[in-house]
């Protein structure tokens, strides 16, 4: 069991203050958006006291840190990847591509001489991407298309006439090909209509107060023109309450919009982007991965013991809550990364034990066996989702 010392990444969409507040520090005035908890290349953390790197560690014994099944299944490596995540503004409209579509993209791209640092690569490597997302604030996110029929109702009381022929197509097809037709409409559209339409759509919400208006309105500003703000209305707009959850497998076209929230995800860089951001885009490749099929966002929350049920292999999550002296038993599970987001707890393994508060985390390696919670808190566990 040791405690880790984690990077931050300050991107521009980032709180300020969030992830400082948690980890009892004084903010350095920049945005502060990702707290990273583990062996990623290019920002694993630390080990407390130690001169080495999480990577380091799993590196020299991947079979004693990660265990035999997740070789296995896996390779040498830590094939997840956790976060906490704070949102001041809106991240970019993205999808992540699934296994078949992540190899076959990041051979094509190699054999084009693409260098894996290229700005305009989509396929830094050639794994999927699936995600979860667990509210710690009220958490604000885009998943999903919706059902065209809402899209109708929501979308149409806005009296747009620019909007006509993207509505139209979904009243004539309401259905995944219809949806398919209608984002390509208005992704492909001449910059100068798409600006017309998005002025549009941000004039007409200028005095409403329903959610559909406001989330238009507040996209407008920071991203004048951009098509994706119409695209955000043709997603599922959810709300997430602390300890609800969000799935996000591949292919569905998402974005976190404020909040703060612990992330788990696959240990890969794929991303794929379709608006609201000034980074790559690449539209005939995003439309080529994209999952269309319109449905409402499921909501989860945790089991009786305290897991998110997802098919992903490359993670599990779960939270528990520790009270009144209590222990919280957790089975052995392969490598595990232990997040503390409320309180005091203290986490005992086989060969050592940690204290961990709000912000800090320790790993156990697949050889520590059992591990108990005590004190008062709130603790999230990562681990592979195997077994």
């Amino acid at each position: 069991m040791q405690l880790l010392d984690n990077p931050i990444r300050p991107y521009a969409w980032g709180s300020p203050t969030a992830i400082p507040a948690m980890l009892g520090v004084k903010p350095t005035g920049e945005p502060q958006a990702e707290l990273w908890m583990g062996a990623h290349p290019g920002s694993p953390s630390g080990l407390v006291g130690k001169e080495q790197t999480l990577l380091d560690l799993i590196g020299a014994d991947p079979e004693g840190e990660l265990g035999s099944p997740c070789v296995r299944e896996f390779g040498p490596r830590l094939p997840f990847l956790l976060k906490v995540l704070a949102a001041e503004n809106p991240l970019s409209l993205q999808a992540h591509p699934d296994p078949a579509q992540a190899k076959a993209g990041f051979e094509r791209e190699n054999a084009d001489g693409i260098p894996v640092s290229a700005p305009h690569r989509n396929y830094k490597d050639g794994d999927a991407k699936p995600e979860l997302i667990c509210a710690l604030t009220d958490f604000e996110a885009l998943v999903g298309f919706r059902p065209p029929a809402e899209t109708l109702e929501v979308v149409g009381a806005f009296g747009v006439t620019e909007l006509e022929p993207l509505l139209a197509q979904l009243r004539e097809q309401p259905d995944e090909e219809g949806m398919r037709a209608a984002f390509t409409m208005l992704m492909t559209a001449p910059a100068d209509r798409q600006r017309a339409v998005v002025d549009a759509v941000v004039a007409a919400c200028a005095d409403r107060t329903d959610p559909a208006a406001d989330l238009a309105r507040r996209l407008g500003e920071k991203y004048p023109g951009d098509p994706g703000v119409v695209a955000a209305l043709l997603l599922n707009h959810v709300r997430l309450a602390p300890g609800e959850a969000l799935y996000l497998p591949a292919g569905n076209l998402h974005a976190y919009v404020h909040g703060v929230g612990v992330e788990i995800l696959a240990n890969s860089d794929n991303v794929l982007r379709g608006g609201l951001t000034s980074k790559h885009i690449d539209l005939p490749e995003l439309l080529r991965i994209l999952d269309f099929t319109p449905r409402r966002a499921e909501i989860l929350t945790a089991d009786d013991e305290g897991r998110y049920a997802t098919p992903a292999s490359e993670f599990r999550l779960s939270r528990h809550v520790v009270t009144g002296g209590a222990e919280v038993t957790l089975d052995p599970a392969g490598p595990q990364i232990l997040l503390c987001v409320e309180g005091t707890v203290a986490a005992r393994g086989e060969a050592g034990k940690v204290d961990l508060t709000p912000g800090r985390s320790a790993w156990a390696g697949a050889a520590e066996g059992t591990v108990t919670l005590a004190g008062d808190g709130v603790v999230f566990r990562a681990t592979a989702g195997i077994g």
